[in-house]
């Protein structure tokens, strides 16, 4: 399996810079349910991922 680019996504940016945007709706829509992402903070270190999951409101990642 290729190696996951959801730590310098495109979409993941533009959800960074403006979370209302378009394309930051469609990836914090996506993020919920897409499986490299899920892979990607399984992958992280539990501090990190906390951090991430804080972020962006993912309470899933949290204790995972």
């Amino acid at each position: 399996m290729a190696e996951s680019n959801c730590g310098d996504c495109a979409f993941r940016a533009k959800y960074d810079k403006n979370p209302k945007s378009l394309l930051g709706r469609l990836w914090r829509w996506h993020a919920n349910w897409c499986p490299g992402w899920k892979a990607y903070m399984s992958s992280l270190p539990e501090t990190e991922r906390t951090k991430l999951a804080e972020h962006y409101g993912m309470n899933k990642f949290m204790n995972a």
